[in-house]
């Protein structure tokens, strides 16, 4: 769209990996801080990051606002009169529906989505991470060398979430002596064992430790040979890149069912006895070869999402 000579002003939370993602693609944007804990912080953030991003929008005077089902676009949007398209994939979110949905023009939704928001929803034929997934617009790099991988060698990636997230409130995953015992499980059978984790590991889990920056995550999950894994996002991108994954996790999603029904799945929800739920699965004559048919199915079957947004945002700047 800059090519075509559209200006984006971008805000992003200063969570996670964001603004380490936006640094490292050259991508300009301004933070609207860290975010509050609790329902009292939180509600006073969001008064304090509608009032910035307002104050900056009125001088930006934009045509839309895009997001990811954000409350401070949408509310902002309507403050400036103008119209607000989100993309959602997360039904159990219901803090942030409530506060981002009634000021929404267009929501675009995956087509396995289990809410119904009515006129104003469009469902895609494709989960949201097809924005950066899909093959017209991800190419993986190897990563081998700088794993200090030998030829050959498998290695399995290993994910643990911080428990931080509204939507994570309530939820189970892996249990600390599961998680232990999982990596033990897996240096038995042969492979090396990456994590990535949100803030900190245990003292006897530091060394596994990705060592790659985060702009390399995708590279990496596309030459795992297994991911098991707390985060329902990063489970869907490693059915997406052709990697078995086991995700472990209470949560329940729209996403989650269809790629459990596909075959690309297999979503434990009691993170107990975890290596027994896995290994007979792997272990199973075939495992692979139907796996990687489900996946070239999910390919087939999936639109670029990326270029239905782009259309829908000029469809809605234009008006």
């Amino acid at each position: 769209m800059q090519a075509n000579g559209h200006q984006f002003l971008v805000f992003a939370r200063d969570k996670e990996v964001t603004h380490d993602l936006l640094n490292r693609y050259g991508i300009p944007f301004l933070s609207r801080g860290k975010g509050g804990k609790g329902l009292f912080a939180k509600l006073l953030y969001l008064l304090k990051a509608d009032a910035l991003m307002y104050a900056k929008a009125r001088r930006f005077s934009p045509d839309l606002f895009v997001s990811f089902a954000s409350p401070y676009a949408a509310q902002v949007s309507k403050l400036c009169r103008k119209p607000h398209l989100a993309v959602d994939d997360t039904e159990h979110a219901t803090f942030e529906i409530l506060l981002y949905k009634p000021f929404t023009d267009k929501i675009l939704t995956p087509f396995c989505f289990l809410s119904d928001y009515g006129k104003k929803q469009e469902r895609i034929s494709a989960y949201a991470e097809f924005l950066y997934l899909h093959r017209n617009r991800f190419h993986p790099r190897p990563v081998d060398k700088e794993l200090g991988l030998m030829p050959g060698e498998k290695f399995a990636l290993l994910r643990f979430i911080s428990w931080t997230a509204s939507h994570d409130l309530g939820q189970k995953g892996i249990p600390a002596a599961e998680k232990k015992a999982l990596i033990e499980e897996l240096h038995h059978r042969g492979y090396k064992v990456f994590i990535s984790a949100e803030g900190a590991l245990p003292a006897d889990m530091e060394k596994f430790r990705l060592p790659l920056a985060s702009n390399r995550i995708h590279d990496v999950l596309a030459a795992a040979s297994l991911f098991v894994g707390e985060s329902g996002t990063m489970s869907t991108e490693a059915c997406i890149l052709g990697t078995p994954a086991f995700f472990v996790n209470t949560l329940d999603a729209g996403v989650f069912r269809d790629e459990v029904n596909r075959g690309l799945l297999v979503h434990i929800r009691d993170g107990n006895s975890l290596c027994r739920q896995i290994f007979p699965v792997i272990d199973n004559p075939g495992f692979y070869e139907k796996f990687q048919e489900a996946v070239e199915a999910l390919h087939r079957d999936s639109a670029d999402f990326t270029d239905i947004l782009e259309k829908q945002s000029l469809t809605f700047a234009r008006r």
